[in-house]
């Protein structure tokens, strides 16, 4: 067997680990790269492999960094089937085809203006192919095995941070693989705590916030005295937010601290394309989380229309799932103007216009022109639903046996390399952060008795 690390590694973004095995190829994740355009680059070329030579693939999560090139693989010749838990794949249904949906109107926008080096512009995928793709995807439910190739057995359980999130357990004849790309974390308010994990001879583990300690009361502390001091100001907070979990917990946060009396009583308005849908989606899943059918339905009631720009407001809006959607309206509304201010409660990988705001940029290009960062910019570390650096070393020590190798992918180099070093520090164990297109050979497993034999030499 050999794992190639086609994404995910050397970055949080484009998630891609194709497993071959006996002339079969499995591709677990199919991510969109993000940030640094050396990495954006890849999303608009083939893959090592042919596309058509990758017989199946299995989605972890519906985030695009996990699901987003979906469509271009099944362009570049893909037609095997691609499985997913049941909320992942209603999540891929919402969140892909408005992925395509935003490429061809920032595509139109660039035409129209003349930004882009390209003549014409056109999207990495249409709506169209969007939903062509979706035309593959299968449902397994967590914790019940699946065959999603001949001779290959595999499990997703849950794992927190978003709905579906799961990872993944691939078993065959001689070798046994757990991936498991995104962790939640253990107290989240919104959704259960992952699920132990099982042993297995290969454990690959996303390292997202493998630098980070997470202090929910700090952040929404932080979080009241934005609102207040923005609202005094008469501005708008804006709250950029993936189209996950952390939405929800943002709305979660805003309306505890309401119902406190920490917060002025200024309106809350949440993107009605996207924001509403995801919450209403949670709904739906209730019982995979927390909270009940009704706690949904009062997040909701508690957001209002469109935003006032007269008027001090919050706007809760989805991070773009390209880099043009309502988002970039919004900053070209609020980023020159100091009564505004503009606060991220993910990680913002390298390249993004979130990371250089939050690098204290003086501007960023939005639609072709360079725009003045004059609004409040800051991070609201503690809200995301990923699990941190204790939350990641506390699942790696649950693990039942000592395996093989054990892989920190799916983080910005930093936190992938500490997180190594604490494992280190923790257990003797071979531990390695591999680089992008990395190759592994996997040597067969070693009958029990040989290994008493072995022993004893």
């Amino acid at each position: 067997m050999q794992l190639r690390f086609l994404g995910g590694a050397g970055t949080s973004t484009g998630s891609k680990l194709l497993v071959e095995r006996d002339g079969r190829r499995l591709l677990l994740d199919c991510g969109l790269f993000q940030g640094l355009k050396q990495w954006r680059l890849r999303n608009r070329a083939a893959l090592p492999v042919p596309s058509s030579s990758i017989d199946a693939v299995l989605l972890t999560r519906a985030d695009l960094a996990h699901s987003g090139f979906l469509p271009r693989l099944v362009e570049l010749g893909f037609r095997g089937r691609v499985f997913a838990t049941p909320a992942t794949a209603e999540l891929c249904r919402l969140l892909l085809p408005e992925a395509g949906r935003q490429q061809e109107e920032e595509a139109r926008l660039a035409n129209r203006l003349g930004y882009s080096k390209h003549a014409p512009a056109l999207p990495l995928y249409s709506e169209a192919a969007a939903r062509q793709a979706l035309q593959l995807l299968q449902s397994c439910v967590e914790g019940e095995d699946f065959e999603p190739l001949p001779g290959w057995i595999a499990r997703f359980a849950p794992t927190g941070q978003s709905l579906g999130a799961a990872s993944v357990q691939l078993r065959s004849a001689m070798h046994s693989v757990l991936y498991a790309p995104t962790l939640g974390r253990s107290d989240d308010a919104l959704l259960p705590a992952p699920a132990p994990p099982e042993a297995a001879q290969q454990v690959l583990l996303g390292a997202t916030y493998g630098n980070r300690h997470h202090r929910s009361s700090d952040a929404l502390a932080r979080l009241a005295k934005l609102i207040g001091r923005t609202a005094a100001r008469g501005g708008t907070l804006l709250l950029p937010t993936p189209p996950d979990g952390t939405l929800l917990r943002l709305l979660q946060g805003i309306a505890q601290l309401r119902s406190a009396g920490r917060i002025p009583d200024v309106p809350v308005h949440l993107d009605p394309a996207l924001g509403t849908k995801l919450v209403s989606l949670y709904g739906r899943h209730a019982a995979r989380t927390r909270l009940a059918p009704a706690d949904f339905e009062r997040l909701l009631q508690a957001v209002q229309g469109p935003p006032d720009p007269a008027a001090p407001g919050i706007v809760v809006a989805t991070e773009d799932l390209t880099h043009g959607g309502p988002l970039a309206q919004q900053l070209l509304e609020l980023l020159p103007d100091a009564r505004h201010a503009i606060a991220f409660s993910s990680q913002q990988p390298a390249g993004t216009r979130g990371a250089a705001l939050l690098a204290g940029e003086p501007q960023i290009k939005l639609h072709g022109d360079w725009i003045g960062a004059r609004a409040e910019v800051l991070a609201l570390d503690g809200l995301s639903g990923h699990a941190d650096r204790q939350g990641l070393l506390d699942w790696i020590l649950q693990l039942p046996a000592a395996p093989q190798h054990l892989y920190l992918m799916h983080g910005e180099p930093e936190a992938a390399d500490s997180l190594r070093q604490a494992v280190a520090e923790r257990r003797d164990w071979p531990c390695s952060v591999p680089d992008h297109l990395e190759m592994v050979h996997l040597r067969e497993a070693v009958p029990a008795e040989e290994h008493d034999v072995a022993a004893g030499d």
